[in-house]
């Protein structure tokens, strides 16, 4: 998610504004808000983008019919497609060519489920439940492959996967590597910190797949836990004399925001702050081939 930022701030550089971006580059409001104030123009549609503007795919990645779209449009477009999302296309597509049923493990109606459902020409599913496998209705039980969304977590899909198998025996599917890191490091994290703390601040935006996530962890794990877009959510009720207070973020909330929360915190009379310590997000991916040919021909 920091990426996707990262590539429409180096578009607004590069290209200045407007810079058109299909979907929310991020389900983060506050980034959304800073954006669109220096001339970021997030749409849903692509009818509302004029012939030849330049475009940002948004992290979450499209459909084959949106690429058709932008090439119609002659949109000058800028891929921030997370490489994870691209790496779980290509297999959704390889799978249907070798005539499996494609089966996506995800939220349906998730922009980044509804990008790889429509990057396969064959048959595909989706199912996010154990309920769903047991409904679903193939042509040919040994011909099923499944891929999975990748900001689901490894006990998101473990069940499903397993159910799955269950049903089709001869099910293929990639290894759960797919699963994208921060999201499985930050619900680790949480369980982590459960068992250290009274309550739970989950620093996120409320439209966040991830960060709603976050907070189910922690009520899992007997904890209260709270999901805040910013400090001015916090509520004093939620904390008794010498509360144990954790806090932790979605992917693609804005350190500032976290800082604000601590900062609301030591207001509301919390003596000290330990950072825990936790798995180190060292992987970098590439900026889009078109913004680094466009770097170089300046």
């Amino acid at each position: 998610m920091v990426r996707a930022v990262e590539i429409v701030e180096q578009a607004l550089v590069l290209y200045g504004a407007p810079i058109y971006v299909l979907h929310q580059i991020v389900h983060n409001q506050q980034v959304i808000h800073d954006l669109e104030a220096r001339g970021v123009i997030f749409t849903e549609d692509m009818e509302s983008i004029p012939t030849g503007a330049v475009t940002v795919l948004s992290a979450h990645g499209v459909s084959d019919a949106v690429m058709e779209a932008a090439c119609t449009q002659k949109l000058e477009i800028i891929d921030a497609t997370c490489p994870l999302v691209t790496k779980v296309h290509l297999q959704a597509q390889r799978y249907s060519k070798d005539g499996y049923e494609v089966v996506i493990i995800g939220h349906r109606g998730h922009v980044e489920v509804e990008g790889t459902y429509g990057r396969v020409r064959g048959t595909v599913h989706v199912v996010g439940s154990v309920e769903d496998v047991q409904a679903l209705v193939v042509s040919d039980p040994k011909r099923v492959a499944y891929v999975t969304q990748t900001t689901l977590s490894l006990d998101d899909t473990r069940f499903i996967v397993q159910a799955l198998k269950d049903r089709f025996p001869d099910a293929h599917g990639p290894e759960l590597s797919d699963i994208c890191y921060a999201t499985q490091n930050r619900q680790n994290a949480v369980r982590n910190l459960a068992a250290k703390v009274d309550v739970i601040l989950v620093v996120g935006a409320r439209n966040s797949s991830n960060s709603s996530r976050l907070q189910e962890v922690g009520e899992m794990n007997g904890v209260d836990a709270y999901l805040i877009q910013d400090a001015d959510e916090i509520s004093p009720n939620w904390f008794v004399n010498n509360s144990k207070i954790g806090v932790t973020a979605g992917a693609s909330t804005p350190e500032v925001l976290v800082q604000g929360v601590l900062d609301r915190l030591k207001d509301l009379g919390v003596g000290s702050i330990h950072e825990m310590e936790g798995v180190s997000e060292d992987i970098t991916f590439k900026l889009p081939a078109a913004l680094l040919q466009h770097q170089k021909s300046l």
